[in-house]
């Protein structure tokens, strides 16, 4: 088994759980009635976690691009119960859920999500959830900006996220943490899928950011912002934004600032190779040609700096299950296999101040998944899960039935 912290293998790799968490590591003696699980030749590592997701988009029967509009908040919760098992067999335990972009009449759909979850109902990682994101009218995750709807086709209100002025967006905000938000999503620029101006143009003032910032950080949540232009990247900085996802144009000098700030980046970087864009409109399609390389590149200095950097996949952006591409992409981009696993444990478990999980460690969640070979030579591995056990449950046994 991996041990995080050391960067080192421990064999063999042998923990005792019990009540939902590791209660021993290399148990010498076990209580009787004890069921014991014999993986084989596996590596055992703690549960991984992405921290930008949307399970309530993508998964099954997604490419029409009429689902903003065809799927209600019922057809959504059940997409997002697909996504999730999915997502939890590929050896993801946690996630963050990035912010609703999509009418529900006010409902927070990922909160409902991580409720049926927690209580059993559904398999699936544990949510992070942003209920809807705050972006203004017209702005990146303004939904009916994507498919450039005509006026008044699927109106939206404050309560689903679009807010405009510091009175609108600390309502917003106030509506999203009442509900069982925990953490606010804010879409701070403008992005390559955007047809509404160039990507990473600064989208809300500094003064809206302020408050957003202000309401969340009061209420004890964290902001992770869209945000993907300098200029966006530094108004963010200043509001005291705690994470940024994406960074695709930051500057070498305002990756020094998030470096001395200690803010959060998720990088996202597997998507400008594997996101699918063959479908968007032509002016998005160059957009994403000119603006994936830089990103590629930014993100590489990032690492080089030694920014705080999360593993978070943007999913559906790719597909759901899928979210080991990450760790593969971060290792191209230039971190060790280590340093990979560890952005998907250690660092994502500080960024959502979770000190129970991240870990093989006595006293924490047993958020445990195992893969054959070893991970810090070959970090496709990860790719290739074959147990996945959540708080003591297992989720995912690909072990030969016995004869």
């Amino acid at each position: 088994m991996l041990d995080v912290d050391k960067g080192e293998l421990v064999e063999p790799g042998e923990l005792l759980v019990q009540d939902g968490r590791i209660a021993e590591v290399a148990p010498t003696t076990v209580p009787d009635g004890t069921v014991v699980l014999d993986l084989g030749d596996v590596t055992l590592l703690p549960g991984l976690m992405d921290m930008e997701v949307n399970l309530l988009l993508g998964g099954p029967d997604h490419r029409s691009p009429l689902n903003p509009v065809q799927d209600d908040p019922a057809v959504r919760t059940l997409r997002a119960v697909a996504n999730a098992r999915r997502t939890l067999r590929a050896g993801f335990t946690t996630v963050r859920n990035l912010g609703l972009f999509v009418q529900t009449g006010g409902l927070l759909l990922d909160v409902a999500l991580k409720k049926a979850i927690d209580l059993g109902w559904i398999d699936g990682p544990r949510v992070v959830p942003a209920g809807h994101a705050i972006t203004p009218t017209g702005g990146h995750l303004d939904p009916t900006m994507f498919q450039a709807f005509a006026p008044h086709i699927m109106p939206l209100t404050v309560e689903e996220g679009i807010a405009n002025g510091v009175a609108e967006v600390r309502k917003a905000v106030r509506y999203q943490v009442k509900h069982g938000a925990r953490v606010i999503k804010v879409c701070a620029s403008n992005g390559v899928m955007s047809h509404t101006g160039p990507a990473g143009a600064q989208q809300y003032s500094d003064e809206e950011l302020a408050a957003i910032v202000d309401e969340a950080h009061r209420a004890g949540l964290k902001v992770a912002a869209h945000c993907m232009g300098d200029d966006a990247i530094r108004a963010a900085l200043d509001a005291g934004i705690d994470c940024i996802e994406h960074g695709s144009l930051a500057t070498e000098a305002t990756l020094r600032r998030m470096l001395e700030r200690e803010t959060f980046l998720v990088a996202t970087t597997y998507l400008t190779e594997g996101m699918d864009t063959s479908n968007a409109a032509p002016e998005l399609q160059a957009k994403a040609a000119e603006v994936f390389p830089r990103s590629r590149a930014t993100i590489s200095r990032a690492i080089e700096l030694g920014v705080r950097i999360a593993c978070g996949t943007d999913a559906p952006a790719i597909p759901h299950g899928r979210n080991a591409k990450e760790l593969l992409a971060l290792v191209q981009r230039g971190m060790t296999p280590l340093q990979a696993i560890r952005a998907a444990t250690t660092v994502a478990a500080e960024l959502i101040d979770a000190d129970d999980r991240g870990r093989l460690e006595a006293g924490l969640l047993a958020d445990i998944i195992a893969v054959p070979g070893d991970p810090l030579a070959d970090i496709g591995v990860t790719e290739q899960v074959r147990f996945v056990m959540k708080g003591g449950q297992v989720y995912r046994d690909d072990r030969e039935p016995s004869t």
